[in-house]
């Protein structure tokens, strides 16, 4: 074990997969001279050379194409997008292609290409630096979304998403890239995509959760024990494929459900954790079910901490379903 940030433990994974497999190879704009924006891949153009860590144009639909293109022809490229603000301009590329492969091609071809991206607000960036478009992703079929909240999920969850098959968004929460910290296993590493964690046992409230906002709500969780309540939480860890039975083993536990998220309300992915749970789970619910989340609004900057989700707004929504 090396107790690493969120930074350290990404790059150790790209490091650990780029040793292992001669086929990963990282792409994106700054990602290799400098380091990258936040420093994730510094030392692997050191390490690996040019030809495995590739400095890019400033063109996110040519930084997936190309990585596209190398799926196709062998490699497992791990392209990095600056900030998920900066996402959009190859977004037709990520859908109209990237996702489609293995469909159209009737299974003859796979697409392995891990898009790594940033999301979230929190470190005063604005509105073109702290969107959280997760949602967007998840509407695609044949992409899976990741969004781990802390760095040991970071690095197993990575490993897992280079060694497989198909396409995976893998969006990081910068807010926490400096500020968590844990023990993080040296070496390979790998946590299987598609399962949930519960991060705080409780026997009140479920609060389901991904990403930066499994903080906010341990925070809240901690805050409301002091009050006497016993909140669950659940980190999501995969959106796509999301563990659809962890979540209703604990709504069956506690029959009360606020979802956090950082995203906008409408359309937000906690729309869609609340149809799964009111088609399958609604006759164990005492509440209804509560979503705390960023506003419908461009992200604000001088009020970003008015908009983001925080304690105080999930104790309220908890209030809310335990007096229903």
């Amino acid at each position: 074990m090396a107790e690493m940030n969120l930074i350290q433990a990404v790059n150790d994974a790209l490091r650990v997969e780029m040793r292992r497999d001669p086929r990963v190879v990282v792409l994106g704009e700054d990602v290799g001279r400098f380091g990258g924006v936040f420093q994730v891949t510094v030392g692997l153009r050191e390490e690996f050379g040019a030809d495995r860590c590739i400095d890019t144009p400033l063109a996110e639909s040519g930084i997936v194409g190309a990585a596209i293109g190398m799926a196709l022809y062998g490699l497992r490229p791990v392209a990095e997008i600056q900030f998920g603000d900066y996402i959009y301009p190859a977004y037709d590329q990520i859908v109209n292609e990237l996702a489609k492969i293995r469909y159209r091609s009737g299974g003859e071809y796979a697409a392995p290409v891990v898009i790594r991206t940033p999301i979230g607000g929190g470190i005063k960036g604005g509105h073109y630096h702290s969107q959280s478009p997760e949602a967007l992703f998840t509407h695609i079929p044949g992409l899976t979304v990741v969004c781990p909240s802390n760095p040991i999920d970071a690095k197993g969850l990575l490993a897992s998403a280079i060694r497989g098959e198909d396409p995976v968004i893998f969006m990081e929460p910068k807010r926490y890239y400096h500020k968590s910290r844990a023990d993080v296993p040296e070496g390979e590493y790998t946590i299987p995509i598609g399962e949930a964690k519960v991060v705080r046992s409780g026997s009140q409230v479920t609060i389901l959760t991904w990403s930066a906002m499994v903080h906010t709500a341990l925070e809240a969780a901690q805050k409301g024990e002091a009050e006497g309540l016993d909140l669950e939480v659940v980190d999501l860890r995969t959106l796509v494929p999301f563990d659809e039975a962890a979540i209703l083993a604990s709504v069956k536990k506690t029959g009360r459900v606020v979802i956090v998220h950082e995203a906008p309300r409408t359309s937000g992915f906690g729309a869609e954790l609340a149809a799964t749970i009111a088609e399958k789970a609604i006759l164990h619910l005492e509440a209804p079910i509560l979503r705390v989340t960023g506003f419908d609004t461009p992200f604000p900057y001088t009020l970003e901490h008015e908009y983001l989700p925080d304690a105080d707004r999930i104790l309220d929504a908890v209030g809310r379903v335990l007096s229903f």
